[in-house]
C-alpha cells in the first residue's frame, strides 16, 4: 500500500456511512486461490457507502499517464457483468446496492482520465456506470472534518459535473 492509499482510506473512513475493505482481491471465477483463478485484481479500495445505497471500486492513483489505471479501467469495463457477479459472489454485494468505480487522481489529471472514460463509453458493450472522480489533492486529512466529512470540500470545480458525485 502506497502513501496515498492510506490516505483515501483514512479519507473514506471519516464518513461514518462508508465501510472500506482495502486491497480487496476481484476475481471473476470462483476459486481458493485467487492465483490460479484466472483473471483476478486487488481494488486499492471496495468502499460500501450505506447512505448513498452504494459500493464503490476506489482506485487511487497519482502517475502523471494514469497507465495502469486506464489499462484496469479498459479491463474492467471488458468484465463488468463477470465483476458484478464476483462481488455478488465473494463480497456478498447484492444486486441492490450497484457498483461504481471512484477514482482519486491528480487534479491535472483529471483531463486525461475523462478522456479515457469516454473512449472506454464509446465501446460496443461498455458499461452503463457513472464513475465519480475526486482530486486526490483534496482528500488531504486538514481539508475535512475526521468524524463526519460527507464529501465537505470534494468533487467541486476541478471535476466535470457528470463525474462528481
Amino acid at each position: 500500500m502506497d502513501f496515498y492509499q492510506a490516505v483515501v482510506g483514512d479519507y473514506l473512513r471519516a464518513d461514518r456511512s462508508v465501510f472500506i475493505n482495502t486491497e480487496c482481491c476481484i476475481q471473476l471465477n470462483a476459486a481458493n486461490n485467487p492465483d490460479d483463478s484466472g483473471v483476478h485484481w486487488y481494488c486499492d479500495a471496495v468502499a460500501v457507502d450505506l447512505r448513498k445505497h452504494e459500493v464503490f471500486l476506489c482506485e487511487i492513483s497519482f502517475a502523471k499517464q494514469l497507465g495502469a489505471l486506464k489499462k484496469r479501467l479498459k479491463e474492467w469495463a471488458a468484465n463488468w457483468d463477470h465483476l458484478s457477479r464476483s462481488l455478488e459472489r465473494d463480497c456478498s454485494v447484492r444486486e441492490m446496492l450497484p457498483a461504481r468505480p471512484w477514482l482519486f487522481v491528480p487534479t491535472a489529471s483529471i483531463p486525461t482520465i475523462v478522456n479515457t472514460l469516454k473512449e472506454i463509453s464509446r465501446t460496443p458493450g461498455a458499461p452503463n456506470w457513472r464513475v465519480r472522480i475526486t482530486p486526490l489533492e483534496k482528500v488531504q486529512p486538514w481539508l475535512y472534518h475526521s468524524w463526519e466529512h460527507q464529501d465537505c470540500n470534494t468533487d467541486k470545480s476541478d471535476v466535470p459535473v457528470e463525474y462528481r458525485a
